[in-house]
């Protein structure tokens, strides 16, 4: 597999039309997600696919991969119409996709991931069973090919990190020998290393003639990897450009019809006196978080950063109550306290949007109403015999879906039916439905667009006007140090340092969460 790699790099790529999708229209009850939108991709390109949340874009590379049939329009491969029934005709037919959300069989191997329908068979007497010695060498030579040598095949998804199943993924996609993938947010839950490493995979694969649809909302990704960019607005293409045309201004503008003056609101909450006390927050796990110590103060924005694998997740989710501490202490308002389940952090007025909304977020086979609601029915929804208050929170809820824009045809529409960032915006709705004093956020707007990310930065920031308190974690630099009064660094499940964010620099916060230790307060 490797040589074959070194026969085709230094092939010259014939860029000739392989996919053309035609006036595609697609509806769902109560809304149109395509509208007369078409799409043209070459062969060893990479066609990057952008638009706010709810602008279509992975509707329509469901509707190219057989995952939904469109009402309208004529899907094209190599020259010939094709009618797409189930994801498994695209496969077939050479088109794979990577969805957004991952959803690996947590307790079977990578390997068996990775090639699941496909397994190798052997016949011990007489019986076909699955031969595991050529699996794994079948998927280390993969992963060798990809270079991705870090990974254990026969490592299962269970207990790993987002970004190595992510990996995974990818290496599934090109397991299939597809000529045509489809990437959708990719470097959702990559490091700045293994977005690199993806880049390296994606243009190999191109220089072997194989066509990227790369959807993401990381403009400085699109602007690095892409040849060509299709914007699509509500449901309909505002047109495709060639990515040395653009500008991230211009792709802004082309994306939410206005502009954009600045990323990120500016910060004028004053933070007060303290409402929490973290002393010596210690894991039971010995590998995770360890001594951990901070205070957050009422109207405070306290970012989170730190490297993968710094324990900043399994921090919150500590204080959350839903991961088992060893030892330490907390105080809200100057009284300890103690939280050991979710429930004790509910009714300490404390709220959490997990990192992933799917795996932990979103109840995907209830409706919007109940995903908003599940949260808050202790706090004032139910009356004393237990009977819920149904239009109170109706009322409440379609208050929170107006003023956070979420794009739903009803609440009783099920909340798996809408976008990712619709879905995100829908968790940010239950939590403030629960009226918290502390809300914590983990990666509030991985996955979501830029308008969508400007409206979840000004809710945290009306909430420290409010003299409410967040905590924020973050893996992307610029929002970390854009949206935080101060920076608390993880590194190795130690507290290695907070920071003044306004003299705060992206150098000073990757020099904290490389060294192990504490490098002291500054702040």
């Amino acid at each position: 597999m490797a040589e074959h790699v070194e026969q085709v790099e230094h092939v010259k790529v014939d860029h000739e039309v392989i996919l053309e999708m035609k006036n595609i229209s697609k509806s769902f009850p109560g809304v149109k997600a395509l509208d007369d939108v078409s799409f043209t991709l070459k062969k060893g390109t990479v066609h990057a696919l952008m638009g706010e949340n709810g602008a279509g874009k992975s509707t329509l590379m469901k509707c190219a991969f057989g995952l939904y049939f469109a009402d309208e329009g004529e899907v094209i491969l190599e020259g010939k119409s094709v009618n797409f029934h189930s994801p498994l005709d695209g496969i077939q037919n050479g088109i794979t996709m990577i969805h957004q959300e991952l959803n690996p069989i947590l307790r079977r191997s990578m390997a068996e991931n990775i090639w699941i329908g496909r397994v190798p068979v052997k016949k011990i007497l007489g019986f076909p069973v699955v031969d595991h010695k050529k699996l794994y060498a079948d998927t280390q030579e993969l992963f060798d090919r990809l270079h991705m040598r870090h990974i254990n095949p026969r490592t299962p998804p269970l207990g790993l990190s987002a970004s190595i199943v992510q990996l995974c993924e990818v290496a599934r996609a090109v397991s299939y020998g597809s000529k045509v993938i489809i990437m959708d947010e990719p470097t959702s839950s990559l490091t700045y290393a293994e977005t690199e490493l993806l880049f390296d995979i994606i243009r190999r694969l191109t220089s072997e003639g194989v066509a990227i649809v790369y959807i993401s909302h990381k403009i400085d990704e699109i602007l690095q990897i892409s040849d060509e960019v299709t914007i699509l607005r509500d449901g309909k293409s505002v047109g495709t450009w060639t990515a040395e045309e653009l500008t991230p201004e211009l792709i802004v503008n082309r994306m939410v019809g206005r502009e954009m003056a600045n990323w990120f609101p500016e910060l004028d909450n004053e933070p007060g006196e303290v409402i929490m006390e973290v002393e010596n927050y210690t894991s039971i796990n010995p590998f995770s978080f360890k001594d951990c110590s901070f205070n957050l103060r009422r109207g405070e924005i306290l970012g989170i950063g730190g490297l993968v694998g710094s324990q900043r997740t399994e921090l919150v989710e500590g204080i959350f109550g839903i991961r088992s501490r060893q030892s330490g202490t907390m105080k809200i308002n100057g009284k300890q306290v103690s939280i050991n389940n979710s429930l004790d952090a509910i009714e300490n007025k404390m709220g959490l949007l997990t990192e992933e909304r799917r795996a932990t977020g979103i109840i995907p086979g209830l409706s919007v109403l109940d995903n908003i609601t599940i949260a808050s029915l202790k706090l004032g929804y139910s009356n004393r015999f237990g009977f819920l208050k149904l239009k109170k929170m109706v009322e409440d809820s379609e208050g929170y879906v107006k003023s956070l824009r979420i794009r739903t045809p009803s609440l009783r529409t099920r909340i798996l039916d809408l976008s990712g960032g619709n879905q995100q915006k829908v968790l940010v709705a239950r939590w403030l439905m629960s009226h918290p004093e502390i809300l914590i956020l983990d990666e509030p707007t991985r996955g979501i667009d830029v308008g969508a990310k400007f409206e979840i930065y000004t809710i945290m920031l009306d909430l420290a006007r409010e003299g409410k308190a967040v905590i924020m974690i973050s893996s992307e630099m610029p929002e970390l140090i854009g949206m935080s009064n101060r920076i608390l660094v993880m590194c190795e499940g130690q507290v290695s340092g907070i920071l003044d964010s306004k003299t705060a620099t992206e150098e000073k916060v990757m020099e904290y969460a490389s060294k192990v230790g504490g490098l002291g307060e500054n702040a």
